[in-house]
């Protein structure tokens, strides 16, 4: 009898992938995506509250034998409820047969996977001593974010900001014993700004954002990225831009089709020019840069393999008869 296995948010999070392995999975599929190896249609999505969201998102990597849909949704006011912004589920397939192998929460692997690819493109578009980093809302992405970071730069200092000081104050407690370094709690966002190398905006993504970071904010040198799309980002200081690469560039498009980044400029490059090589990344140490990613389900279908593996090896799980 044909069976998939269920992983729930537990067993995702018992598995405990890595924070450096999720970085190199993404690097081996944002390469297999530069060459042109892989498929990737654009997300289409629903919209059944105000700035709130449901995306079918499905990617196909041949050449990490990977192929799945991710059923996400991001609904801001979930907070006040107690619920994630974000939550859904992952169906992975067997790529000879089709048949499904594993539906997983996707909450955690979303996360992480968020992180990962700021971190993966910021080894191509900051500067690799880059020490000091912002944090401009304090909720799950700052945290992946953050830890990301981290994993890839000699971060030594920190700064949190969030509209909800309780937020901003556990967030610098929490991170500060978690990394060993020091996370500074401020009650603005500018002068964490002007003082980071490296700049995440992390708060829920508006189509009609109201945006606080202003040109000149981010010093020469400096790197953001922006999660949130351009939600934290004022039109002037996105023109201010020396360079502004994005992980999908017909996605973006796409997305700017339905009334998003309408004060971004265009990206030059997309996360898999980057990683091959195809598009230079920062080209002086007096550059700033942004990476405005989108999220994909190339992230998503890259991690979900190696969480099933290890899950498998563990006996993580419950088995479901299809």
């Amino acid at each position: 009898m044909a069976r998939l296995l269920y992983l729930s948010r537990a067993d995702v999070e018992a598995v405990a992938l890595d924070v450096r392995t999720i970085v190199e999975l993404l690097e081996q599929a944002f390469r297999e995506k530069g060459e042109g190896r892989v498929e990737l249609p654009p997300k289409p999505g629903i919209h059944p509250r105000p700035d709130a969201f449901l995306h079918a998102m499905a990617a196909s990597i041949p050449g990490m034998r990977a192929a799945g849909l991710k059923w996400v949704a991001g609904f801001p006011d979930n907070a006040a409820r107690g619920l994630p912004y974000v939550s859904g589920l992952l169906i992975l397939n067997d790529v000879e047969t089709g048949l499904p192998l594993a539906v997983m929460d996707a909450t955690w692997i979303t996360a992480w996977r968020t992180g990962a690819a700021t971190a993966l493109a910021a080894r191509h578009l900051a500067r690799a001593d880059s020490s000091v980093a912002a944090m401009l809302a304090c909720g799950v992405q700052g945290r992946t974010n953050l830890e990301s970071l981290a994993a890839v730069f000699p971060l030594r200092k920190a700064y949190a900001y969030d509209v909800r000081p309780e937020t901003r104050d556990s967030f610098a407690r929490e991170m500060s014993a978690r990394l060993g370094i020091d996370v500074v709690a401020v009650d603005e966002p500018r002068p964490a700004v002007e003082a980071a190398d490296l700049v995440v905006t992390a708060g829920p993504i508006l189509k009609e954002p109201k945006p606080t970071i202003e040109r000149g904010w981010l010093r020469e040198g400096g790197f953001g990225s922006a999660v949130d799309y351009d939600s934290y980002w004022t039109g002037e200081a996105l023109a201010e831009l020396d360079r502004i690469a994005t992980d999908d560039l017909a996605q973006f498009r796409y997305t700017r089709g339905l009334g998003y980044f309408q004060r971004t400029p265009e990206p030059y490059a997309d996360l898999g020019e980057l990683v091959t090589g195809r598009k230079p990344g920062r080209a002086s140490p007096r550059e700033r840069t942004l990476a405005m990613n989108l999220g994909l389900a190339l992230d998503d279908v890259a991690v979900a393999p190696e969480v099933l593996r290890r899950a498998l090896e563990r006996g993580l799980g419950t088995w479901l008869p299809l």
